[in-house]
């Protein structure tokens, strides 16, 4: 799954990855952002328009769920394409959420011990997402997950779709809606690029005004 992670490179560094116009307003860096709070995204409105930033509910709950459905922060890619409550995200409102790492606890362990897993260049992530407008017109979304690969199976069974570079412009694309074509278009990245190492447990209680100490090993 990915229930946290952290966010700090410069916007124009990746807007300049996925094509998009800088924001005039953008958020400081987030070394342990929480769901069900504002996040960072970037999604495409129309085929000729550029990507942009925007800013969207960490929990996906579609206007036409009625205020009365599940607000998962997660999807499955086994099944985003077919799942009710999602499909319709699938192929028209797919978006990328910028990340530097995630956390992810291994079991068995008191206090729970986090880890830190992010690539071993250290640079930047582009998690898939899903996306839909909610009852009061702005916008959720859901990070899609996958079976652990690499070094990050040593800490959890699950792990973010991280898109290789050659995918976003592909995943962003509003007229690509068939599932077998994003699917051939879409790939992710290799696993030898994931590292992870155990950091500190103040990663487990959320708070305002964390920093970079929290990345640092133990």
């Amino acid at each position: 799954m990915c229930g946290r992670f952290a966010f700090f490179s410069p916007i124009p560094k990746l807007a300049n990855k996925v094509g998009a116009t800088v924001p005039e307003h953008a958020s400081g860096p987030r070394y342990n952002v929480a769901p069900g709070t504002w996040i960072t995204a970037v999604r495409q409105e129309e085929d000729d328009s550029a990507p942009l930033f925007d800013t969207m509910w960490w929990g996906y709950r579609p206007r036409w769920a009625k205020g009365s459905g599940n607000q998962p922060i997660n999807a499955r890619v086994e099944t985003v394409a077919t799942n009710g409550y999602f499909k319709g995200a699938f192929a028209r409102h797919r978006c990328l959420i910028p990340a530097d790492g995630w956390y992810e606890w291994v079991k068995n362990t008191s206090p729970k011990q986090p880890h830190f897993i992010c690539r071993a260049d250290r640079e930047p992530l582009f998690f898939a997402g899903i996306f839909a407008e909610r009852d009061d017109g702005s916008l959720g979304c859901a990070v899609l997950t996958e079976p652990a690969r690499g070094s990050a199976a040593d800490v959890h069974d699950r792990m973010p779709l991280i898109l290789d570079d050659d995918s976003l412009t592909h995943w962003l694309a509003p007229d690509i809606t068939d599932r077998e074509t994003i699917r051939r278009l879409v790939g992710h990245i290799d696993a030898d690029l994931i590292k992870h190492w155990a950091v500190s447990t103040a990663v487990n209680n959320p708070s305002e005004g964390q920093g970079e100490e929290l990345i640092n090993p133990v």
